[in-house]
């Protein structure tokens, strides 16, 4: 089996309060869960309004699938176009 882990740094350009910045990350943690059976939490930046972290992981019983499961992910953040990308971690864990 193995693990993908994806962190994902976000810049949001709309938000003009904190409440504004939590619905539209919470929006995209519930598509992003349901749309590809991820586990999704904002794990950074909760005081900024335009800036966010989210962590992302998934398992599967190959490393080529869960990598290519992130990069889905990524992808579908990025066409959302409600955030922009600023920085992207990925790390695939082999566990017994």
């Amino acid at each position: 089996m193995f693990i993908g882990v994806l962190s994902v740094r976000l810049y949001l350009s709309e938000p003009q309060s904190l409440k504004d910045k939590r619905r539209i990350v919470k929006s995209l943690i519930e598509k992003l869960k349901n749309k590809f059976n991820v586990a999704v939490a904002e794990t950074g930046d909760l005081d900024s309004w335009n800036n966010s972290r989210l962590g992302i992981v998934c398992a599967s019983n190959e490393a080529a699938h869960a990598d290519s499961m992130l990069a889905t992910v990524v992808n579908f953040i990025e066409s959302r176009g409600t955030a922009d990308i600023t920085s992207i971690q990925t790390e695939i864990i082999p566990y017994s």
